[in-house]
């Protein structure tokens, strides 16, 4: 025994310890995305984070789609409501009923408010069954359980560029799962067409990839924009036709702050005419972005078919909730009027930062796509571009980070097939940073256009700033 355990003891080599121990293929695959320059750029952040009086020259944190513009609703709720938690006076009584083990179905006021706040964020235009609610570790849970669920390693899914740089990570990383691009790009808005979503499925068959299904993301991530009924419509068609799972990520249903409304793929199934097997249609939604708990770690997955949701369901004892957290957002989402009074007094401010910085580029002279929804805005920095290359997008981007100190995110890391477009967040900041970061910005764009016309080089620092 004793030789045996001595076995698996570290090596000393001269003043180091080293491990002998192998770690497996999955762990050391490069699958995570961790390298892509979306991660790079908050690693930048971590090393040097601006703060308004204890670090004012550091790098500003644009690269989080995160909403903290409504937060203090939330704390006053809080204040207000001391019972909603077990771990106050007020709520003590609960505490032994909560710290219990709990199955994971989860808590029935928790999964009722949960299909409740699904059916507000979409305009009482559909209605959730309960049952169907099944918990996860935040979206990033619930998209990689949808993906255990419908595929097999070396499957495929569909997915319409840009899309989030995370589903690298979330749909394929464990799961040995491949995302086959379906191409779109600026000469349309990037809007996804019945054509490029046929070429890459038919480009997908001749490659012998056995394609189960198309990931869409709606309101788009990062593009800030919804998909129209239509488009939704076709969408479904092809699918149902070609017997492939529709999985819709609809995480920013309560960030569309104008018009047109959001259209849940729940609403378009119960249009007339529309026929399809709703088996292969499945939601995944989250309390992340509209109510910004993205710590509280929140993912729902939402299936019409009930082999998924009871295959779910069990996996979902991996990532579940805690009864804390469930247990007080329950008390939170059955309080309907200040729930509704939150979405709306949300939707105004994310439309008026929305204004704010979109106006702000506009004035430095910089476009946007017309967005609206979402935390962030897409921009158009190709003029800024040395030449139409995905090379002189990661120069621009170090530029960006290192000169003007401002964390963006690059298109390339949404796999946008065109260089030159970004992904800048807006509502995780407050507005006097708000307005460091456009004066940021315009100084690195007077500096680049310096540099474009005269052959100056001219030092874009934010120093003093």
């Amino acid at each position: 025994m004793g030789s045996y355990i001595s076995k698996l003891q570290p090596i000393k080599v001269g003043s180091e310890i080293t491990s002998n121990v192998v770690l497996s293929k999955l762990a050391i695959n490069e699958q995570h995305g961790e390298n892509l320059l979306y991660f790079d750029g908050w690693k930048a952040y971590n090393k040097d984070p601006f703060h308004l009086v204890n670090n004012p020259n550091g790098v500003i944190q644009l690269g989080l789609a995160e909403n903290q513009l409504s937060i203090d609703r939330i704390e006053d709720w809080i204040k207000r409501n001391p019972k909603a938690s077990i771990c106050t006076h007020e709520g003590i009584e609960c505490f032994r009923r909560i710290t219990n083990f709990q199955d994971y179905h989860g808590l029935p006021e928790f999964t009722t408010g949960i299909a409740k706040h699904m059916e507000k964020t979409r305009h009482g235009k559909v209605n959730f069954d309960s049952k169907r609610i099944v918990m996860a570790g935040g979206a990033t849970g619930a998209n990689e359980t949808l993906i255990f669920c419908l595929a097999n390693r070396g499957d495929a899914f569909l997915v319409p560029t840009p899309y989030y740089p995370g589903f690298n990570r979330d749909l394929c990383w464990r799961t040995g799962v491949q995302l086959v691009p379906i191409s779109c790009n600026s000469s349309n808005n990037f809007k996804i067409t019945l054509e490029a979503l046929k070429e890459a499925y038919e480009k997908g068959q001749q490659e012998k990839i056995k394609i189960k299904g198309l990931i869409l993301t709606n309101p788009s991530n990062p593009l800030g924009t919804t998909l129209d009924r239509d488009t939704l419509k076709n969408i479904l068609i092809f699918t149902n036709e070609h017997n492939i799972n529709l999985v819709c990520d609809e995480i920013y249903a309560g960030t569309v702050f104008d018009a047109p409304r959001f259209v849940s793929i729940a609403e378009i199934i119960e249009d007339d005419g529309v026929c399809v097997n709703k088996n292969l249609i499945h939601i995944v939604s989250s309390l992340s972005k509209d109510m910004g708990f993205p710590g509280f770690r929140v993912g729902i997955v939402y299936s019409f078919n009930d082999d998924v949701v009871n295959c779910a369901r069990k996996m979902s004892s991996f990532g579940l909730v805690s009864t804390e957290t469930q247990n007080s957002l329950a008390s939170m989402l059955s309080q309907d009027e200040f729930i509704e009074e939150y979405l709306t007094e949300n939707t105004k401010r994310l439309r008026k930062r929305h204004d704010k910085f979109t106006s702000g580029l506009e004035k430095i002279g910089i476009k946007c796509l017309k967005s609206n929804a979402g935390l962030y805005c897409w921009v158009d920095l190709r003029t800024l571009l040395k030449e139409p290359t995905l090379d002189a997008e990661v120069s621009l981007w170090k530029l960006i980070i290192n000169n003007a100190k401002l964390n963006i995110s690059p298109g390339s890391s949404f796999n946008c097939p065109e260089a030159g477009w970004f992904r800048i967040c807006f509502a995780n900041i407050d507005d006097r940073t708000v307005e460091i970061a456009l004066k940021r910005i315009q100084i690195f764009v007077d500096a680049n256009n310096n540099i474009n016309e005269n052959g100056i080089v001219k030092n874009a620092s934010v120093k003093g700033k």
